[in-house]
C-alpha cells in the first residue's frame, strides 16, 4: 500500500468523524431539524461517508515531509 493511500485512509476517518458530528450537532440542535431527526441523522451518516475521502484526498499530501521541503519551510534533512 503506498504511503499516500495510508494517510488518506487515516485521514479520512478522523473527516468523517469531524462531518458527522458537525450535521449531528446541527440536526439536533435547530428544533425544525431535530423533528425530523430519524430521517436526516442517517443522511448525515451517509453524507459523511461520501464526503470524508474527497476532504482527506486534498489533506494527506500535506502531512508528507517533501510537501514541506518543496514549499522551503523546512531546512535540509540530515540523514
Amino acid at each position: 500500500m503506498k504511503t499516500d493511500t495510508f494517510i488518506t485512509i487515516c485521514v479520512a476517518m478522523m473527516v468523517n468523524a469531524v462531518i458527522f458530528g458537525i450535521g449531528a450537532i446541527t440536526v439536533l440542535s435547530v428544533p425544525m431539524l431535530n423533528e425530523n431527526a430519524k430521517y436526516l441523522l442517517p443522511a448525515v451518516v451517509v453524507l459523511a461517508f461520501a464526503i470524508a475521502p474527497f476532504i482527506a484526498w486534498q489533506i494527506a499530501p500535506r502531512l508528507r515531509l517533501r510537501y514541506w521541503r518543496e514549499r522551503g519551510k523546512l531546512g535540509p534533512v540530515e540523514a
